[in-house]
């Protein structure tokens, strides 16, 4: 498998959430009826504001409110909050507009009021000599509601920047004192400018993201003099995009014909790349302008916002990436998106690239888009800092391009465009509708690996899901009634039929393109997992009812898409099969109610020859029901196995531990125990294209091999021990000869890969987030092609449910007359039914002389209740399962396997220390039979001997008992307090109670 090698970079994430809180939502325009008249002349101002904003993918519009007067205008204030007030110049006859903007101020101070008037000589000399005290700014009327956007924009910007800057968000700089040219150049400014922030928008992976970065446009300042403007300048100097300045513009007071040079000049010392536009009604400042070399506008251009729209889209980094030959001025390379640019950078000529690194063009580009952690790790990139010179600076920034694509990534849901579809996309979904419950799983575990730090404190070891793209239930509806296939599939039809119908039906042309897109990505090995939205139930296990195919992807692309289509189809087809009919039926659902999704996730694992599988595969609980020794319930549970998780799944032989005491493992607590206990096959997923057809085997390119393969494979060394027959040890490392057994020595007790603290680390933050104890699959690969990172993946993650119906196993209203066992030490967790059978080792004649033959009677009962398919309780004292017939009863698994309870008991005068089922732990566990142990003569639980010594025996000899009673015996397992009953027929219960 092609692993990523790149650890990825925690990028700071920009709190776009956080941007942009001050906003203006009601807005109350003073004015005279006929004013009112001239401002909707093209409508209602409400619904040109609403249009103009959806045109431009803003959110939020404004609510509108009139006032004919001032005084309206301030009743209205007392009763409804109004964020800004805009004004006509007449509003009544007991206020002009300027007192009446004191009088707002007076009783509101802060209130933002904006004078809008039409522009005429005679109103511009008026205002000249008018107190502006009580106004915030005077606006020019233009004869659009385009002004009002750039009004309400002006101040929401004013009013957010002071916080929004140091999240990196850009500033452009207006000097302007002509109400109507300000007027004029914030209008097409704001569309210049939101335009862009449409376009930007689209770097966000899915539409939530999208909008989310609208938030990050850069902001507007406004500065009428000299001292606004130098004072501006000084404060947000790090964040300044560009600067647009008039030339004549008050200073000290006074009106200077030369401010704006003076300012320009100023800003050139301090940052001499800097974009910065002078722009005069004097043509002859055009030649100024050269010498100081800044851009130049004439006020009076008949193209005036043409030019300054071409001028922002090219200095202020806005639209595509322009890569420039700086010596012909020649535009060599154009890029419309990060991805694009990640591209250019590895191919443009070194002279171009040169140019733009060494004016921080890039940088400016990015902080321009929003994406401001990878402008800011860029900005200060100096090639005096690279000793590699020019080769390193772009493997620098191409690598970081991709990390960051990568990290911004994680945690979030794609959309899936087969034209930008690539590496740094992790999880990504084609199609609307559900995802389903596996695959929400999935993106909730690359949430979390996103938001928790603490999982990348391992040197060299990458925690991560594999990359994922989810085919939601759309295609599956499509699907179904594209090909009409209900009707055929909810009929009595056998497996293989439904299987064929499916796979020569037809999926949509461009899902089929989608998938295409996919493979020319993907390279390695892809698992086709169901994810139906029924797994979303906490409370309904579907693991194992439908199927999950694994493709070899070895083929051409025509193979691997063919197959690839196949497999969807069938996992399709496997909605309708005989098991899961039944199973829905079994679980109350409606089959018809049933939507699938799909889950696409890279293999995890490495190719030996024609064979590909991960260095192991596990499962973890948080929880264990069979707590041994030191352990306890909540420190969780890991089974491993080399090779493909299917082992585990199918409950062969695999390595148990507590991931809190890695160490102690009962299956290599002797050579011989290793021997006998430890795994003896592995699965790997067979590379030949022609291996996998679709099937109603899932496993159909699945092959299982001996231990012995993967030794010559190479793959085992880190987690082998050798067996040495000479001197009956156990020895790690490559260096020696002989059986080798798949013990996991190096990782759980030399801690040569930290598997235990993951684990602990993984199951602690998802028991968390889930509220619930978890069960979660992965695999981890330590010999990647690369050797520089080895992966742990994580593949799955589900509540434990299956066995926690009745998550608390409650005793409280239970007598003790009512049970016929009590056990402060029980194994296992939850309700057993259905058992009618009790089987016991009767105490008065019990001697440990006879131990082995006990365990042949007992084999005898067991033989016989299997074949009836019948479970049954088992007790007798001493340790079930012991090597040493003096200990306890030497049965072997075979001999008590119909047993669903096994209790080892303590006599007045056969005091054993309790195995707690450790002879044969794997089955145990395995097959989900609970364990107890008890003692009366230490006070520590009970058997009510006497109920069962007086009941009719269905079996009797001189050393077992065995009982047969007409009601069940129910069983009652608490594993995360360590207690279990067994109570006595509801009959009997019910007798004692009458008598």
């Amino acid at each position: 498998m092609q692993e990523s090698v790149k650890k990825l970079i925690r990028f700071s994430e920009t709190p776009f959430d956080s941007l942009m809180q001050q906003r203006i939502h009601r807005v109350l325009i003073v004015c005279s009826e006929y004013d009112s008249f001239t401002l909707e002349e093209d409508g209602r101002i409400e619904e040109q504001i609403f249009n103009e904003y959806v045109s431009l993918n803003l959110r939020y519009p404004p609510r509108i409110m009139h006032a004919y007067t001032a005084e309206q205008a301030l009743k209205k204030m007392q009763k409804s909050y109004i964020d800004l007030v805009i004004t006509m110049l007449n509003v009544g006859q007991k206020f002009d507009a300027f007192e009446f903007a004191k009088e707002i101020k007076r009783k509101y101070p802060g209130k933002p009021v904006v004078v809008l008037t039409p522009f005429s000589r005679e109103v511009s000399l008026m205002l000249s000599h008018e107190d502006l005290s009580g106004i915030d700014y005077v606006f020019s009327w233009l004869g659009s509601a385009d002004i009002l956007l750039a009004v309400i924009k002006l101040l929401e910007d004013k009013m957010n920047v002071e916080r929004d800057i140091k999240a990196g968000v850009q500033v452009i700089l207006l000097v302007e004192d002509s109400v109507r040219y300000y007027s004029g150049y914030l209008t097409n400014m704001y569309k210049i400018l939101l335009v862009q922030s449409k376009k930007f928008m689209k770097e966000g992976l899915n539409e939530h993201q999208q909008m989310r970065r609208m938030r990050g446009r850069p902001k507007i300042l406004l500065a009428k003099n000299y001292e606004e403007a130098v004072d501006l300048y000084g404060k947000y100097k790090n964040n300044i995009l560009g600067i647009i300045s008039d030339t004549k513009f008050p200073r000290n007071g006074k009106t200077d014909p030369d401010a704006g040079i003076r300012f320009l000049s100023k800003i050139k010392k301090d940052n001499k790349y800097l974009p910065l536009l002078l722009q005069s009604s004097d043509i002859n400042n055009k030649k100024r302008a050269k010498e100081l070399k800044v851009g130049f506008i004439h006020k009076y251009s008949e193209n005036l916002a043409l030019e300054l729209k071409n001028f922002m889209n090219l200095y202020f980094a806005f639209g595509a990436f322009r890569f420039m030959d700086p010596e012909t001025k020649q535009v060599v390379r154009i890029a419309d998106n990060l991805k694009e640019v990640q591209e250019s950078i590895k191919i443009i000529p070194d002279n171009s690239f040169k140019y733009h690194i060494s004016r921080n063009h890039l940088s400016k580009w990015l902080y321009a888009r929003a994406l401001f952690p990878l402008a800011d790790f860029f900005v200060n990139v100096k090639e005096q800092d690279f000793k590699g010179g020019l080769p390193q600076i772009r493997d620098f920034i191409y690598e970081n391009i991709a990390n960051f694509r990568k990290s911004q990534s994680r945690g979030v849901i794609a959309k899936f465009d087969k034209d930008h579809f690539d590496d740094s996309l992790i999880f990504s979904r084609i199609g609307k509708g559900s995802l389903g419950g596996k695959a929400r799983g999935l993106a909730f575990l690359d949430s979390l690996i996103n938001k928790h730090s603490e999982l990348d404190i391992y040197e060299n070891i990458i925690i991560k899901i594999p990359r994922t793209v989810v085919i939601s239930t759309e295609i599956f509806d499509n699907f179904m009634e594209d090909n009409n296939l209900y009707p055929f599939a909810l009929e009595n039809r056998s497996n293989e039929e439904i299987l064929n119908k499916f796979v020569n039906a037809n999926l949509r042309e461009e899902t089929v393109e989608d998938l295409s897109a996919f493979l020319k990505v993907v390279k390695s090995p892809v698992a086709v997992r169901s994810s139906s939205v029924l797994e979303d139930s906490h409370y309904q296990p579907f693991a194992g009812v439908y199927s999950t195919y694994m493709l070899g992807n070895a083929g051409n692309h025509e193979t691997n898409l063919n197959q690839l289509v196949a497999a969807i189809k069938s996992v399709y087809a496997s909605v309708f099969f005989k098991e899961t009919k039944a199973y829905m039926k079994a679980t109350k659902n409606l089959i018809d109610e049933e939507k699938m999704g799909i889950v696409l996730q890279e293999v995890c694992g490495t190719r030996y020859e024609n064979r590909f599988y991960p260095t192991f595969s596990g499962v973890a609980r948080s929880v264990n029901f069979y707590p041994i020794e030191d352990e306890k319930p909540e420190e969780g549970i890991v089974n491993i196995a080399l090779g493909l998780g299917k082992h585990i799944v199918e409950g062969k032989r695999s390595l148990r531990f507590s991931p809190a005491h890695p160490k102690k493992i009962l299956q290599l607590s002797s050579p011989e125990t290793a021997l006998r206990e430890t795994q003896k096959t592995f699965y790997a997923l067979d590379l030949s294209p022609e291996s996998f057809t679709p099937s109603t085997d899932d496993s159909i390119n699945f092959k299982s091999y001996r231990i012995k393969q993967a030794e010559k494979d190479g793959s085992i060394y880190e987690i082998s021990s050798v067996f040495d027959f000479h001197d009956n040890i156990l020895k790690e490392g490559k260096m020696y000869e002989g059986k080798r057994l798949i013990t996991f020595a190096d990782i759980l007790k030399h801690n040569s890969f930290p598997l235990a603290e993951i684990i602990q680390n993984v199951l602690h933050i998802c028991e968390r987030a889930m509220n619930n104890p978890v069960e979660i699959e992965f695999a981890v690969n330590l010999n990647p092609k690369n050797k520089s990172y080895k992966f742990f993946n994580l593949l799955q993650i589900r509540p434990v449910v299956e066995d926690i119906i009745e998550d608390e196993i409650d005793f409280s209203d239970i007598k003790k007359e009512d049970t016929v066992i009590y056990a402060k030490k029980a194994l296992g967790h939850g309700i057993i039914k259905g058992i009618f059978d009790f089987i016991y080792v009767k105490p008065d004649k019990f001697d440990s002389v006879n131990n082995t033959k006990i365990a042949k009677m007992i084999e005898s009962v067991n033989e016989k209740l299997t074949e009836e398919n019948r479970n049954y309780i088992l007790m007798g004292p001493g340790r079930w399962g012991s090597a040493d017939p003096w200990l306890g009863i030497p049965v072997v698994w075979s001999q008590i396997s119909s047993a669903r309870l096994i209790i080892e008991s303590g006599l007045e005068n056969y005091q054993i220390e309790p195995s707690q089922g450790t002879h044969f732990f794997q089955n145990l566990t395995s097959f989900k039979v609970a364990y107890f142990t008890i003692n009366p003569f230490r006070q520590d639980g009970f058997a009510d001997i006497d109920f069962l010594s007086g009941y009719k025996a269905h079996f009797e000899n001189d050393f077992i008992k065995h009982i047969r009673f007409e009601d069940e015996l129910l069983i009652k397992t608490d594993g995360k307090n360590g207690k279990g009953i067994v109570l006595k027929p509801k009959q009997y219960i019910n007798e004692f109670s009458n008598k």
